[in-house]
């Protein structure tokens, strides 16, 4: 919370240490305090510390105007109760109508506080004014939707005025606040976690749709304001719907208006890890396919809260049970084999031949030549991109200016190139090809006379042109499309730097009819300048390489939010021109590098040499 500096030694935020194991901190007043002891102001929150619980207490009688600011600031940041606490420091009618759930705005640092901004006079009058500033840095609106942002000045107004309480005296308080909380970085991960809820992609049949990740946030144990534990909060926003930005590309097979049932503030699984979901008479008619659908995303929502360990989910109408659902049962809605994907790995040898490492899991797997004219023939190639179901490869020739598609399961004679660029430099020629869960194949020309996202329907055909609006004169060098197909991740250059954007993939019509685009770009990793390669990492995580501004190379974690996942940043290997990542987040990531060849990261392990020899080493997609 920065409290030391942002208050100059007017806080009094402190903390108690080891009271039941867990760290207390009271807010803006001592209340009961130990007799002896030094008692030390410190920051309410400090990184990793997520167990510390924050505790806010009144204002003072009699306090001073910077009091009560800091006071209100402070408080912000506790587990106050539907912030009655928090309250206490605004009028009235402030109090009343003030929305903390409506946002929250994510500062680099706790706020400062600049005033009085209102003349002595003014004050004597019974009015002053304060300043909140700071850089913000994200957003996360009604709906818990993060959006990192590139740092802005942040600055808005609280003015205050003299009230009289119950007891008639007159007390500074709040009377123009805007809703929503301000808080630090550090604060803003204390109090809230990541999660994905899970919705199905539009626009499918239901046995082949698979499910989308839609992260956001929830806070840490208790929300203040609906006094809902985690996995509550979870459910809760699951059922109110997909985000804004994910909507137009998701289904949801909760009928409109379910709700859990008024009242239910905790869900917690038995001793038998069944989590028996109690809905609102809007769930009552829905039939035995569509219900399991429905436990289906709960299912998947809850999987990555280790506290709640759900077997089994039985979700509960107004008249009585409506179905159940095992964690095992449910993999058959994961049709994208989101975790339980091909371990395989493919790469380009020092011949320009694809390569195939069976196993790779289990790290026992020699390279061998893949099947077709991709592994035996006689056009080197630079590049290569697997379907997921690694029935069809497609591989970028060396100098970068023909895309093939081939057979991985049957020989077959060399075809002719299905994308051929017209540029005249290798650097604007054709990016590596990426295949998403319907068995598309897109790769982009990057040619500045002509520079296209394209697409081919199953590998074959026509390559189909994809509109990208939100490109703004920025150029595509690089792309890797999400195992749900509606999500793509787009390496673009502007400006002479390149940025990781996430854009939506939606389609519209069907069959040679069908138009596609790319929309809503959004920039995922604001922090780095450049961007050399990323790829998916799971449902809804990307692993990236690249520098901040006038910083070195760096490897790491960011959510499809934008959000900084909490596994940060990764240890560091030297000049990394690639990385792959597969599905399943416990295989190992891999990299190709300028001076050690395709080296390889196992989860609790540094990184190590794989194939001094070869490039473009892929997992399928």
């Amino acid at each position: 919370m920065d409290t030391d500096r942002r208050r100059g030694g007017h806080g009094r935020a402190v903390r108690l240490s080891a009271l039941l194991g867990c760290g207390v901190v009271v807010l803006a007043g001592c209340g009961a305090m130990p007799v002896t002891g030094d008692v030390k102001a410190v920051d309410a929150s400090q990184p990793g510390d997520s167990q510390v619980q924050v505790y806010a207490v009144p204002p003072r009688e009699g306090a001073a105007p910077i009091e009560v600011v800091d006071g209100f600031l402070e408080s912000m940041t506790s587990d106050d109760p539907d912030f009655r606490t928090t309250r206490k420091y605004l009028t009235a009618e402030a109090a009343d109508t003030w929305q903390p759930s409506e946002g929250t705005t994510v500062l680099s640092k706790a706020p400062n506080r600049n005033g009085p901004t209102l003349h002595d006079k003014a004050r004597r009058a019974g009015e002053t004014t304060y300043t909140l500033t700071g850089e913000q840095v994200a957003a996360v609106d009604a709906q818990s939707s993060y959006r990192p942002l590139a740092p802005s000045e942040y600055s808005q107004m609280l003015h205050l005025v003299l009230e009289k309480g119950a007891d008639g005296k007159q007390e500074w308080r709040i009377d123009i606040v805007p809703d929503g909380l301000v808080l630090g970085q550090s604060d803003f991960k204390r109090l809230y976690r990541s999660v994905n809820k899970y919705y199905f992609a539009a626009g499918r049949a239901d046995d082949a749709a698979p499910l989308v990740a839609d992260p956001v946030y929830v806070r840490n144990r208790t929300d203040p304001v609906t006094r809902m534990d985690t996995a509550t909060q979870t459910v809760r926003t699951l059922l109110e719907g997909p985000s804004d930005w994910l909507r137009p590309v998701v289904d949801s097979s909760f009928p409109a208006g379910t709700a859990l049932e008024r009242g239910v503030t905790s869900l917690a699984p038995d001793d038998q890890n069944v989590l028996k979901v109690p809905l609102n008479k809007k769930a009552d008619r829905v039939g035995q396919g569509a219900c399991r659908m429905m436990a289906a995303q709960v299912l998947f929502t809850l999987r990555d809260l280790t506290s709640a360990r759900v077997g089994q989910v039985e979700l509960q109408g107004a008249r009585g049970p409506l179905c159940s659902l095992g964690a095992d049962e449910a993999e058959e809605f994961a049709s994208d084999s989101g975790s339980d994907g091909p371990d395989s790995q493919y790469f380009v040898d020092e011949k320009g031949h694809v390569r195939r490492i069976p196993g790779s899991s289990k790290g026992s797997g020699e390279p061998e030549p893949v099947i077709g004219p991709l592994g035996s023939g006689t056009v080197a190639m630079s590049a290569v991109g697997v379907a997921r179901d690694e029935q069809q490869a497609a591989a970028v020739s060396a100098n970068q200016q023909h895309l093939y598609v081939s057979s991985l399961t049957e020989e077959s004679e060399p075809a002719a190139p299905v994308v051929t660029s017209r540029a005249k430099k290798g650097a604007d020629r054709l990016s590596a090809p990426s295949w998403d869960g319907r068995g598309d194949l897109w790769v982009a020309d990057r040619n500045p006379a002509d520079p296209r996202l394209l697409r081919l329907v199953d590998g074959t055909g026509e390559p189909q042109e994809v509109s990208v609006p939100g490109l703004n004169g920025g150029r595509i060098e690089g792309l890797r499309m999400s195992a749900d197909g509606v999500r793509i991740a787009l390496q673009v250059s502007r400006d002479g730097h390149t940025t990781l954007n996430i854009g939506r993939v939606e389609r519209h019509g069907s069959g040679e009819a069908e138009q596609v685009s790319v929309e809503d770009l959004r920039q995922a990793a604001p922090q780095l300048a450049d961007v050399t390669a990323v790829s998916w990492s799971g449902r809804s995580r990307l692993v990236v390489v690249g520098k901040e501004e006038g910083g070195v190379q760096q490897v790491r974690y960011v959510q499809a939010d934008g959000s900084t996942s909490s596994s940060g940043v990764l240890p560091g290997v030297n000049q990394v021109t690639t990385i792959a990542a597969a599905d399943d987040e416990q295989l190992p990531l891999m990299a190709d590098t300028e001076g050690d060849g395709i080296v390889k990261l196992s989860p609790g392990d540094n990184w190590q040499t794989v194939l001094k020899e070869g490039s473009s080493l892929v997992y399928p997609g």
